[in-house]
């Protein structure tokens, strides 16, 4: 299989605080909104260098959505950024009704999500805001891996026109992409090729999926390890290509495994190719508070749950 090295662990979020800071150089038209977590954001260098091109709404979230809404009109590009369980779920009407609905230019930036948020608990922590926003008509969710995939999506959805839910997260993971990448939405990665089961992760499971792939080849597994990083639109055509020669395969991703990526995936192989898959995902549950190893640990979202679901669905190919 191919070999990723961890080139230095860093933050998703910094991957966005970079992208910010390179866009508020290149584009004039890029704007930052954000809820009172601009120090949680990464942002502040873009706010250094673009003081007039930056909005602190204060906790209000649903503001925020409305005002982001508003400024597409003047032609302005707004990245509206906060932790994800307040990006989605507190202010779910507003991005419905004031951005998804008439398919504004908002790039809504959600950081801290899942379970790896960590000692702030089931509260702040959110498992479902993939499905929260993948249901929104016309709306793209991205998920990526590292802090460079993260700083390449920022730039890349910048270009994009419409609604963007940009997902990312607290914990110092491995950064193992490209650094000079270049971020196609909707365009599925292949990491390492195979030939006995596939792999579809997102998010800080891609790297727990190369771990997995790289113990399984020693038991003599051969794992396809392909990166989802955008969850909608899928990118169908890799999933189908890959489970035609696999013959099975396991979804993996820091989220509910109702509504999540895995939903998705099984959608695309019941209607073209129904194929035996296995889940790794939290079970219909809330989180809590403890490290963020630990919790992927309690909640089965690391390299070991990953092998254990590979070697279940095996046995029903």
């Amino acid at each position: 299989m191919t070999k990723y090295i961890d080139q230095g662990k860093n933050d998703t979020r910094s991957g966005y605080g970079a992208g910010m800071t390179e866009l508020g150089r290149t584009n004039p038209n890029v704007v930052a909104l954000c809820a009172d977590l601009v120090g949680s954001l990464k942002i502040q260098p873009f706010i250094d260098e673009n003081p007039d091109r930056f909005f602190q709404v204060g906790i209000a979230e649903a503001n925020m959505m409305g005002l982001a809404a508003g400024l597409t009109i003047g032609g302005k590009i707004p990245f509206a950024s906060t932790f994800a369980n307040f990006a989605t779920g507190r202010v779910y009407d507003q991005i419905r009704q004031s951005i998804a609905y008439s398919g504004k230019n908002v790039k809504i930036c959600a950081s801290h999500a899942g379970v790896t948020l960590g000692e702030d608990g089931a509260t702040h922590q959110i498992l479902e805001d993939i499905g929260l926003m993948k249901m929104l008509p016309g709306m793209v969710v991205i998920n990526p891996c590292d802090y460079n995939q993260t700083k390449a999506a920022t730039l890349a959805i910048a270009d994009y026109e419409g609604p963007v839910y940009l997902r990312f997260g607290r914990p110092k993971v491995a950064n193992f992409t490209p650094v000079d990448q270049k971020f196609e939405i909707g365009k599925a990665v292949m990491l390492s090729e195979g030939t006995d089961v596939t792999i579809v992760a997102t998010g800080h499971l891609v790297w727990e999926s190369l771990i997995a792939a790289e113990a399984l080849e020693s038991q003599g597994i051969s794992a396809e390890v392909i990166n989802i990083h955008t969850i909608k639109p899928l990118d169908k055509e890799a999933i189908l290509k890959s489970v035609k020669k696999t013959g099975c395969i396991v979804s993996a991703e820091e989220h509910n495994h109702l509504g999540g990526l895995g939903e998705s995936i099984s959608r695309v192989l019941a209607k073209n190719h129904p194929t035996p898959q296995e889940f790794v995902a939290t079970n219909d549950t809330f989180g809590e508070s403890g490290t963020p190893e630990q919790l992927m640990e309690k909640y089965g979202l690391n390299n070991k749950a990953i092998v254990n679901a590979v070697l279940k669905v095996l046995e029903r190919k």
